[in-house]
Parts: C-alpha cells; structure tokens; sequence
C-alpha cells in the first residue's frame, strides 16, 4: 500500500469527561470527520479498544480498512453508528430480542448481527447478507460518527494479527503512515473487543465473546447459545471477525498452561528453563497473585502481571498491552497462565488462546 506522508494525530483527552454535543464542537473531531466523510481512513478511541474507520456505505474507502490493515478480505467489519437513523440506512430489520438488547446495552461492547440493508459496502459484509452493528460508549466515538454523518466501519486499528491497540500509540506503533489520521483520546475502559451476537436465529448465538457477558445477555432475552467457531478454525467465511485468522499474537512463540497451581508452576519453568537452553529471551505473563513467585525465578527474563484473578475487568483491559510489552522487551519465548471461564473470562480466554495460536497444555 503507497503509505501517507503524515499520519494526522489528535489530542482530545482533555475532552473526555465532557458530553457528546461538546466533543462535536471540537476542531479535532471536525478535521477528522472530514477526512471520513472524503473516503479517507481514521483511528478512534472507543470504549473497548481503539478503531480503524472509514464511511461504512462506501467500497472504496473500506478497502482502505483492508489495505491498511493487511486484513483479508473474507473477514467482515463491525458498522459503529450514533443513532437510529443509521441504524436504518444498514439495517433492514431489527428483531423485537435485538431492541430488547439494544435497550439494554447500547450504547456499549455489544454488536449485534442484523440483516443488511443494500446501502452497506458489500467489503463491509464479506458477500454475507447480514451486517454487525453497535453504538459506541465513548463520546469521542460518538461525536465523530454524528459529525461525519454516515455510519463508519471499523475493526481494531492495529496491523492484521497484532494484539488490538489500546491507547493511540499501541495504533502509531502499527498504522503510522498507513492511515490518514489518529484521534487519541486517551486509553481505553474495557480492553477486549465486543460482544458480538447474531439475532436473526433463535436462540441468539453469541459469535464472540467480549464486554457483555453471557450471563447478561441471558438476564435480558434468556438463553442464547455458544458458537464453537470462537475457539476453533473454521473453512467457512466467518460471521464474526476475529473468527477465523489468528489474532493478538506477540511476535514471540506463546504457550499457555493450565491445571493445579503447583503442577503449572512446574510445567512453565521446565518451558522456560528448556527456551534458555535454547537461546531464547523467556517471559511469562502472570496474574497478579503469582507474579512475585515467577520474578524470582531465573528462568523468567521478564515478568508481565495482567491484574489479579478476582478482577477479570482489569486483566481485559490490561491484556492487549501487555501482550505488546512483550514484543516491546523483544520476548522471543512465552507462557502464560489461564484464567476462569466465567463472565468476562470468557472473552478474556478466548483473546489469550488466539494469541497462543491455540497452543495450550493441561496438567
């Protein structure tokens, strides 16, 4: 891709706590609108991770998404829009457990699958005939969809398979020179990807998990079901993205364990202990509880705590910048503890096996 000379960057932090109607009015966010509403690609900080977008009813600019990226083109985008009128201009219909949903947890980490409408660039969808879609939680978000005008796809701005961005130079560090722009707002609240659920079947299908629960989603339109494709390769087009490719991978080879405490701690250190034999800069990525052991460890050259194990928010929200602090410590060999299941675990584990490559051990 023929780079941009210069990646636009600007600082709106300072507006953070305002409402969504001061955002607007800020020159940052109109300079920015303006280059969507052009055709051209900008980064911007939402509440789970930061987004690459561009006007979601045009295949030139969402191609821009792809070439940026380095993302494959069967790989569908995730619509963000601001309002009910762009909720209309791409989806054709809205079932009565969507708005139940929507009532719920919009705006919020929750998008949902609905049918297309024709007006959605056909590189949004990947030739499916339904769209995701959600309304962010971040004014500045929200400012910048209202401001541009038209509805704006955006999957993670980072390059293709690197853990998502989190801050804006987490998206500098991949995309600078490759995108027309860059909005910091500052870090972001809940670090994993959204929920994604497909409402045109019954029961729901969730498609991946992130920062709605299962369990939530359960207390407002009752069961929903759990599509295997999150956790396992798939040859069919993904309905999702983050489906099919691997994704959030450091550049080191990562492995994780799981099991009782004291059988893990003795499998990882023959891991690392076997790594340094090999030459290989090692680096575990601990919980909080067990970081002070594994810093005494020789066979450990760094030691990285996502958060501690009774606070899922906060190992989501630190995971993709840990993950990065690896690649940052040229990490050549890693493992990694597993974490519970439940709640936000879930989205949790299903980030930290994709970034493992699927490359866990139980013991």
């Amino acid at each position: 891709m023929e780079q941009h000379r210069v990646t636009k960057l600007w600082t709106v932090n300072n507006h953070v706590e305002n409402a969504v109607e001061n955002w607007q009015g800020c020159s940052q966010i109109v300079d920015a609108a303006h280059l969507l509403r052009d055709g051209e690609v900008v980064a911007f900080p939402t509440e789970t991770v930061y987004g690459l977008g561009a006007n979601a009813l045009s295949d030139d600019a969402v191609e821009k998404i792809f070439l940026a990226k380095g993302r494959p083109g069967d790989n569908p985008l995730i619509v963000h829009i601001a309002d009910e009128a762009q909720l209309q201009t791409v989806a054709e219909a809205v079932p009565e457990k969507a708005r139940r949903l929507m009532d719920a947890f919009w705006p919020g980490p929750l998008t949902l699958i609905l049918p297309k409408t024709d007006r959605v660039a056909s590189l949004v969808t990947a030739g499916l005939d339904t769209v995701g879609v959600r309304m962010p939680n971040h004014p500045a978000a929200l400012a910048l969809i209202r401001q541009a005008g038209v509805p704006v796809a955006a999957p993670s701005a980072n390059r293709s398979g690197r853990p998502s961005p989190t801050t804006a130079a987490h998206v500098l560090a991949d995309l600078d020179g490759r995108i027309a722009g860059v909005l910091d707002g500052g870090p972001t609240g809940v670090g994993v990807e959204s929920t994604v659920i497909d409402v045109t079947v019954e029961p729901p299908i969730i498609l991946r998990p992130g920062g709605v629960t299962r369990e939530q989603l359960e207390a407002v339109i009752g069961p929903v079901k759990l599509d295997p494709a999150f956790s396992a390769g798939s040859a069919e087009t993904p309905r999702s993205p983050g489906m099919k490719y691997a994704h959030y991978a450091p550049e080191g080879e990562m492995w994780l364990v799981e099991g009782e405490e004291p059988r893990v701690r003795e499998k990882m250190s023959g891991m690392l202990a076997e790594a340094k034999r090999r030459g290989l800069r090692t680096g575990v990525l601990a919980s909080a509880e067990a970081a002070p052991y594994w810093r005494e460890r020789p066979e450990a050259d760094v030691v990285l705590s996502v958060g501690s194990r009774a606070e899922p928010g906060e190992v989501a929200q630190r995971l993709y910048a840990v993950l990065r602090q690896f690649d940052e410590r040229q990490v050549q060999f890693i493992v990694g503890e597993t974490f519970s299941r439940s709640g936000l675990g879930m989205a949790v584990m299903n980030r930290l096996e994709k970034a493992a490559g699927g490359r866990i051990l139980s013991v």
